[in-house]
């Protein structure tokens, strides 16, 4: 007795070499039903898929060719858990507007009643590229941070205003506290002791609490200490500076940095740094009076301005616990 064994026309195709793709695998099984060569009630005698995946595969192939036949992604195309589009495009604009970093953003959105994850925010400001390109790795230092009390230690520098406004050239003195950050900028055309007493007569005026120390570099607006003709050989100096004697007078300590070390002073630095990002490379000033009420307007915001310093609280903020 003879017996036959039946064969598809993919039987003969499937013994000269074995798949090695998903479509390659897709194509064997559909292509002899799209080219007339056999139904798809024969393949599926043999076939090991489900007759709904043929017909789909068969359908696709019709539609596209076998590109179509490329296996897609099962990957779910959005997740409950995903930031929505409102919050992203609310992040994307505060950053472009504020220039503040994810977690000065965090604070942001939370006080408009957004409730997102500093990291959230800042895999956003990643993906749109809003995020330095480049970071350079430094060394870090544990510092014992010692708690001060507002106006237990204020810093004063002075800022040389960029450039020219209306052919002259400008100063900012800045008085920053080193407990709650809050500060005073004030603009003058001269850059002297006179300037230096009457501003830091204007902060006291200004700040809440008593003012016990101040700091300062050692420029000869604040200091005779490196006036060589005010020293004697004895390395005592000859006349007190105007600035010594009127915190003398009101029982006010005068620090001094140490020589070439204006780190000794990086509160008020580093404010500087925000006050030329922000204010100076975004603004241009038509004359005096429009340099002092732009700088007046950014001191306003920048004392209602989160710092990463105080955990989210802004320098009035920081003020109002402490009174």
């Amino acid at each position: 007795m003879c017996t036959h064994i039946w064969r598809t026309p993919v039987d003969s195709e499937m013994s000269v070499h074995m798949a090695e793709t998903i479509r390659e695998e897709r194509v064997r099984w559909i292509l002899p039903i799209a080219e007339g060569r056999t139904k798809i009630s024969e393949v599926m005698k043999v076939c090991p898929h489900g007759r709904r995946s043929v017909e789909r595969w068969l359908a696709a192939y019709r539609a596209g060719g076998e590109a179509a036949l490329e296996p897609k992604s099962t990957r779910p195309k959005t997740s409950p858990k995903e930031t929505s589009i409102r919050i992203k495009e609310t992040v994307i604009a505060l950053r472009k507007k504020k220039k503040l970093c994810a977690l000065k953003l965090h604070w942001k959105l939370e006080k408009l009643g957004i409730n997102i994850h500093e990291r959230t925010v800042g895999k956003i400001l990643k993906t749109e590229g809003l995020v330095r390109k480049y970071r350079v790795k430094r060394m870090k230092y544990k510092y014992l941070k010692a708690e001060l009390k507002p106006g237990e230690l204020v810093e004063i520098d002075v800022k040389h205003v960029p450039g020219y406004v209306a052919n002259k050239e400008y100063f900012q003195y800045t008085a920053i506290d080193c407990a709650s950050r809050w500060r005073h900028l004030r603009i003058f055309e001269e850059e002297s002791t006179f300037h230096s007493v009457a501003f830091l007569e204007d902060v006291i005026g200004r700040f809440p609490f008593r003012i016990a120390a101040i700091k300062t570099d050692n420029h000869s607006t604040f200091t005779n200490w490196y006036v060589g003709t005010n020293k004697r050989s004895d390395m005592t100096v000859k006349t007190v500076h105007a600035l010594d004697r009127f915190c003398a007078d009101r029982g006010i300590i005068h620090y001094l940095i140490d020589a070439g070390k204006p780190a000794q002073n990086g509160t008020v630095e580093r404010s500087h740094g925000s006050d030329q990002k922000t204010l100076y490379e975004e603004r241009t000033f038509a004359s005096l009076k429009d340099l002092r009420s732009k700088v007046k307007r950014w001191n306003t915001a920048y004392n209602d301005l989160e710092h990463c310093g105080l955990n989210g609280k802004t320098p009035n903020e920081a003020l109002a616990i402490t009174s």
